[in-house]
């Protein structure tokens, strides 16, 4: 890459994140009303698992929330870096994701669910594809209508159903893995 293209991006890179912020302000900032609740779809979230959350089961559930946290925040930031969906509002302007999504309202609501699977003795990869389900053709479609998600060419909800199922497998396997090696390193150290 030579310098000039190199400076070329950055000076871009530069001016979009000053167009984001100068967007935010007119029209996403605190004295909106599309502000609150994206406010609220980080803040309740985090509330409800405060006091719904398996106390016993606290690691294990923050340890696949996180995992649920990581994966949709590179699904989404690849998404909306090729302009697959936009999120004319957002909490934050410095960030190319949705933050309360990314961060609280679907990581929780992936832990609430694995967590009930988990207590009840059900089948998670039903329960979660059913959430899966409700999230790409319920939930999305109504952001959509209320002017707070838009899907551009190239995308539709079935992708996005197949993301978010992705998702669901990726962090419940590596969750699995790592139980794996805690389990066997508690049998080697009684053995």
């Amino acid at each position: 890459m030579d310098f000039n293209q190199k400076e070329h991006i950055e000076k871009t890179q530069l001016e979009q994140s000053d167009a984001w912020y100068e967007y935010w302000q007119q029209y996403s900032d605190w004295s909106t009303w599309e502000f609150w609740v994206n406010l609220g779809f980080l803040v309740v979230p985090l509330i409800l698992l405060y006091i719904l959350i398996d106390k016993k089961k606290a690691l294990l559930l923050g340890f696949f929330g996180y995992n649920v946290h990581v994966w949709f925040t590179y699904i989404d930031a690849f998404g909306g870096s090729k302009a697959l969906w936009f999120y004319p509002y957002k909490v934050l302007p410095i960030l190319p994701v949705n933050f309360a999504l990314d961060v609280s309202l679907i990581p929780v609501v992936y832990m609430l669910v694995y967590q009930w699977t988990l207590n009840h003795g059900k089948n998670y990869y039903l329960y979660i594809t059913g959430l899966c389900v409700i999230l790409s053709f319920i939930f999305k479609p109504l952001m959509t209508t209320f002017g707070f998600f838009k899907l551009n060419e190239g995308a539709n909800y079935f992708h996005l159903f197949l993301g978010y199922l992705l998702i669901a497998i990726i962090s419940k396997l590596i969750t699995n893995i790592f139980i794996f090696m805690e389990r066997r390193s508690k049998l080697k150290s009684t053995a």
